[in-house]
């Protein structure tokens, strides 16, 4: 078994003092924190990591927040560190999250910076695989002023807009789209109340991406949770509002860590002096939210076996869209085959080991090309493209099927994967 990969990674501040790590967002690199170093290096070690392929971090790509988890712990571990803090945005907050539900004994305070407990949908961020495995990343590097900035921020600093686009342009794909394939699976809305670590959510009041809906799942899924909307602020808050972010961070660190018998060095919590609240011109933050409920435990099924893992595969092949229709279309005459499909087609058959999904779909799209099931045929293009298939093999693979199985039925399957191919690889944006 090879030993788990590390981070690319820099500190800063004084080596004897308790650290904090600070997680990126996808497609960025750790200057996204440029401007909070001054200040959190006057009373911790912090320490910033870059995720795979990012801002020139070797291309090892990590397909799960938890594996980009493991990775920050054995880079901690490499460096004798025990115990830290540790702010994240965006999937760097996925990553402080997965910390802290399956490692709490090593976070002593958490942040979580423009996050949610499931990032939009798994349909999306497949799409967006799709999408960088045919066109690059230039489509999603032109699209990123958007997505992270107001408007105004937007026209008021064209440098740094800049500098955002060329982040993302020099990313490598194959780490962007394995990065998505992480956020397209990360899902713990179920777990949150798991989480027990004082935590302070903070929301750009206009983020489209993680909206303050989604962070006010999160405060009213942690029991020791507040929340902090910043207003004038999308979703790279700390770059677009880095004072106010500075300021909170401070804050919840100096007062929030929690202590620890570890024997690390890191119990003695700097307390600076309270900072005066700014008016509110000054200080973009709101008011603290602090959760009423905890979100109700899952009822779980007590036949959770082949079906859900047929489920679980279904819609990461198919897309959650797809499978909700066919489901929503089944009633008492079809459901039991619906049912069967899941178990057998999805539960048994596609998540056997023997070959890898790629080969699955290659094999899915001539079985159905050959037969002239070509509206299974569109929805398994679909699946062929988010499973890693390129146009390109697509159209060999369909060549070859009129090659064995006859020109007609090729001659259809071109004209259904065609139009599919079109759909999905059009650049965002």
């Amino acid at each position: 078994m090879s030993e788990t990969k590390t981070l690319q990674y820099r500190t800063d501040g004084p080596e004897d003092g308790p650290v904090l790590v600070l997680g990126p967002s996808l497609g960025t690199t750790w200057h996204m924190w440029d401007r909070q170093i001054p200040e959190l290096s006057r009373h911790w070690r912090v320490l910033r990591f870059d995720l795979p392929g990012h801002g020139g971090a070797p291309a090892h790509p990590a397909h799960s927040v938890a594996d980009l988890a493991a990775r920050l712990l054995a880079t901690l571990d490499e460096l004798g560190i025990e115990r830290f803090g540790y702010a994240g945005c965006s999937i760097g907050g996925a990553i402080g999250a997965e910390l802290a539900l399956r490692q709490p004994q090593r976070v002593g305070s958490l942040a979580l910076v423009s996050a949610s407990p499931r990032f939009g949908t798994a349909d999306s961020f497949r799409q967006r695989g799709v999408v960088v495995r045919t066109n690059g990343l230039d489509p999603i590097a032109r699209a990123t002023p958007e997505r992270w900035f107001t408007p105004a921020f937007a026209a008021a600093q064209p440098a740094i807009v800049d500098w955002a686009v060329q982040m993302v342009r020099t990313t490598d794909p194959g780490c962007y789209i394995a990065a998505c394939e992480a956020l397209a699976a990360f899902d713990i809305r179920a777990e949150l109340s798991r989480i027990g670590i004082p935590t302070l959510v903070v929301a750009g009041a206009e983020d489209q991406v993680t909206p303050a809906a989604d962070a006010r799942v999160l405060v009213a899924g942690i029991a020791d949770a507040r929340l902090a909307l910043v207003p004038g602020a999308s979703h790279l808050t700390p770059v677009e509002q880095p004072a106010a972010v500075t300021d909170l961070l401070v804050r919840h660190f100096s007062s929030s860590w929690q202590s620890s018998d570890h024997p690390t060095g890191m119990t003695a919590i700097p307390t600076p002096p309270p900072k005066p609240l700014l008016s509110p011109a000054q200080q973009p933050v709101a008011e603290i939210a602090e959760p009423t409920e905890n979100p109700p435990e899952p009822l779980l099924d007590a036949r959770a076996d082949v079906y859900d893992q047929g489920i679980k595969v279904r819609r990461e092949v198919l897309g959650d869209a797809h499978v909700d229709h066919a489901q929503s279309l089944a009633d008492e005459f079809t459901g039991d085959f619906d049912d069967f499909i899941t178990r057998y087609a999805w539960g048994e058959v596609w998540t056997r080991p023997g070959i890898d999904r790629r080969t699955r779909s290659v094999v899915t799209l001539t079985a159905l090309a050959a037969r002239g099931h070509l509206d299974d045929l569109a929805a398994h293009t679909r699946a062929a493209l988010r499973n890693g298939l390129t146009p390109t093999e697509i159209k060999e693979v369909l060549l070859h099927t009129g090659v064995y199985c006859g020109v007609p039925a090729a001659n259809s399957a071109f004209a259904v994967a065609q139009r599919v191919i079109r759909e999905e690889t059009s650049p965002e944006g």
